[in-house]
């Protein structure tokens, strides 16, 4: 057989009689003299049809193909069925016994074949599921002669000293008697035994993998670019024709517990992993696939597992694996039993259920069943957004590597290296610490949730020419898909007015988007997942129950040292740790990256899917020179903050100003509160220059009006 890339195949039957396995010479048999046992049968010539009718010049040139040959032609499934039919009428006049194919190397039936087959719903005949590799042989023979894959049929002719000439056969014709009279002679003159033949798997096996396990780098590729429907069946079937691992197939989740396009694929040797890598940029459907490189290390971080539990699970051979996504947190075994119903039966019983939990026992709404044929699978996945309580409940195809990575997403450590979490989560400029009455920002809300930053910029229009360096961020919702919010830094106050009066209710893509400024640690705080709410200004939710540490994608150490009384102008007391009141020596709290350096910063937990945290991403730039000192609108004392309750939703920082005429304030030393959605709520932060003015502006200032209200004043 001979592949003709695109141009219609030359399918050439073996002309060879019933397989000898063993070694030696037929009894009575001589050198040079043909054995009983060695016996050749007739040459057949097919060509297969392809799919692209056109030949290059340079397929022409090698083939001599014309249009006259490619109209005789045949389809595949057609040439195989004659091809079967032609090489067994052989095997019989020959005296009947079975026979095993033997190539000019792998490529043939591993790379043409076999995914030709596949992607034309094609069921090969068994033979081509194990076969003989020509150029193997002959290097197991005569290893002098250099590396297998170097091999050709003229170098091995060449090196065994046989005559052949070419010129008077057909295209494909010439390679097939020469390799007839090779394997003649290595049975003949070189006592050479055919015995151990290569596989070519007829399915994947799933299975777990263990992360004390052994993976070598040299067996490993990354797949990218794969539709987020695609199963471990789906990506076997793409690289069909390849020897893939027991439980090879590791899809890859975001962080939201979703498919993110890419699978990591283990081999069983690096001769099938190079094979592989040679279908970089194939397609499955309409999409072409990016094959590259991978480690072990990352297959294992993916794949592999700790969990007895899971593994027991996983240890049932044979099993289709259905992900159940959206359960109430109250379903019990037997609710999904019931829910899956007696048409589709579970392997085992509650035994073939595995419930997802968090450390402490509480469930997450996720769960596997096992199935034990696709049938039954198929049957299951017909209840996909079938109700169950009062909660729709989503079924997907899944792999033994997914219930691995989901497990390994709550019981164990992220994946992504994380720094312990700050006492108090400080920002690197251009986010201000403190002197949060500087708006010198812009949120807007009620974006399309197609917009994209280039929308932002074209919405603005010229004030897009005043935003800050990495100054656009987008805020996302619990799914992790844009939440209709973005904050804008600009370069300073007044740029941010103007661009809010100008842009307030414009419309964009059939929307309109309300624009109002806001401070820089407002937006920081929301960026980082804290919120706005009536009780204060809550942090980020680094130290709640089950929310991890921020995560940082490009970091260096470096300490940056504020002081303990610099927080109270950031968080209410009930947000602050008793420890963050002391005026001791100041406290490392936080860090900050080198120079140049971007900071990533992603307030979220390890939840596979629904997510069900705050989830918001901002993109930070690190400071342009080493960390500054807190700057001064920072009160030096703790005491010297006052609280302002009460105040009209339509209160500014002019009329507080005018509430305190006589105390001498800065404009940036007023703070007024805003809750999530961006409205004032009637509360604001105003920091004094000393304790004795702060003291004395709530004795005397406690209860006056303010636009009509009274307004109730304490120091914080």
């Amino acid at each position: 057989m001979k592949p003709e890339g695109k141009s219609p195949s030359t399918v050439t039957s073996p002309p060879l009689g019933p397989e000898r396995r063993g070694g030696g010479r037929g009894a009575g048999g001589g050198r040079g003299e043909q054995q009983p046992w060695l016996q050749v049968g007739t040459l057949h010539k097919s060509l297969v049809r392809a799919d692209d009718s056109e030949l290059s010049e340079q397929c022409r040139e090698a083939s001599g193909l014309s249009a006259e040959g490619l109209g005789r032609a045949e389809p595949l499934d057609k040439v195989l069925q004659q091809f079967s039919q032609l090489v067994l009428g052989d095997v019989e006049l020959l005296g009947g016994g079975s026979y095993t194919l033997c190539t000019d190397g792998p490529l043939l039936v591993r790379q043409v074949l076999h995914p030709e087959a596949s992607r034309k719903n094609l069921v090969l005949p068994g033979s081509f599921f194990s076969f003989y590799d020509l150029r193997r042989e002959f290097h197991a023979q005569r290893p002098e002669a250099g590396p297998a894959r170097d091999l050709t049929v003229a170098a091995m002719a060449q090196n065994l000293g046989l005559e052949t000439d070419a010129a008077e056969d057909d295209f494909g014709v010439w390679e097939v008697k020469t390799m007839v009279t090779i394997i003649c002679h290595l049975l003949s003159e070189q006592n050479h035994s055919f015995t151990e033949p290569e596989i070519v798997k007829c399915k994947y096996d799933s299975g777990p993998c263990s992360k004390a396990e052994v993976v070598d780098n040299e067996t490993v590729v990354r797949a990218r670019g794969l539709p987020w429907q695609s199963s471990d069946q789906d990506i076997a079937r793409f690289f069909k024709g390849l020897n893939i691992a027991k439980g090879g197939v590791a899809l890859c989740l975001n962080a939201q517990g979703r498919r993110n396009g890419e699978a990591l694929v283990r081999f069983v040797d690096s001769e099938q992993r190079d094979l592989a890598l040679e279908r970089h940029k194939h397609h499955m459907g309409a999409r072409y696939i990016e094959v590259y490189k991978a480690s072990g290390e990352e297959f294992l971080k993916i794949a592999g597992g700790t969990s007895h539990e899971v593994a027991q699970f996983l240890s049932r051979e044979d099993q289709v694996i259905i992900r159940m996504r959206g359960l109430p947190f109250t379903a019990t075994p037997a609710d999904v039993l019931a829910f899956l119903g007696p048409e589709c039966p579970v392997t085992g019983g509650h035994e073939g259920l595995l419930f997802v939990r968090y450390p402490d026992g509480r469930p997450t709404g996720d769960a596997f069943a096992l199935f034990a044929c696709e049938e039954l699978a198929q049957s299951a996945l017909r209840k996909h957004k079938g109700i169950l309580g009062k909660r729709y409940i989503e079924l997907f195809r899944s792999t033994a590597a997914e219930v691995q990575q989901v497990l390994n997403r709550y019981t164990s450590s992220p994946l992504i290296p994380t720094l312990p979490a700050p006492l108090i989560p400080v920002l690197p400029a251009p986010f201000p610490l403190a002197g949060a009455g500087v708006r010198d920002c812009v949120r807007l809300r009620g974006l399309p949730y197609t917009a994209s930053i280039d929308d932002i910029l074209g919405f603005l229009g010229e004030a897009a020419g005043d935003i800050r360096p990495h100054g656009v961020h987008m805020v996302l919702n619990q799914q992790g898909r844009p939440s209709g919010d973005a904050f804008i830094q600009m370069k300073s106050a007044d740029r941010a007015l103007v661009a809010a009066q100008r842009c307030h209710k414009k419309m964009m893509k059939e929307r309109y988007v309300e624009v109002f400024p806001c401070s820089g640690e407002e937006m920081s705080l929301v960026l980082m997942g804290g919120t706005l709410s009536r009780s204060g200004m809550s942090p980020p939710p680094c130290k709640l129950p089950c929310l991890s540490p921020p995560t940082y994608a490009a970091f260096q150490t470096a300490t940056a040292v504020i002081p303990t009384e610099a927080t109270a102008a950031l968080y209410p007391p009930s947000a602050l740790l008793p420890a963050a009141r002391a005026p001791s020596a100041p406290t490392p709290v936080t860090y900050y990256p080198p120079p140049a350096t971007q900071l990533y910063m992603n307030y979220t937990t390890y939840y596979p899917s629904p997510p069900v945290s705050p989830t918001t991403v901002g993109y930070l730039t690190a400071p342009s020179a080493a960390v500054a000192p807190a700057p001064a609108s920072v009160l030096q004392q703790p005491g010297a903050l006052v609280r302002m309750q009460g105040l009209p939703y339509t209160a500014g920082v002019k009329d507080i100003l005018s509430f305190f005429q006589g105390y001498q304030l800065p404009a940036d030393s007023v703070l007024v509160l805003h809750s999530f959605s961006g409205r004032p709520r009637g509360d604001a932060l105003v920091t004094f220059p000393s304790l004795d003015a702060a003291r004395r502006a709530v004795a005397e200032e406690h209860g006056r009006t303010l636009g009509g209200q009274h307004v109730q004043l304490s120091l914080v």
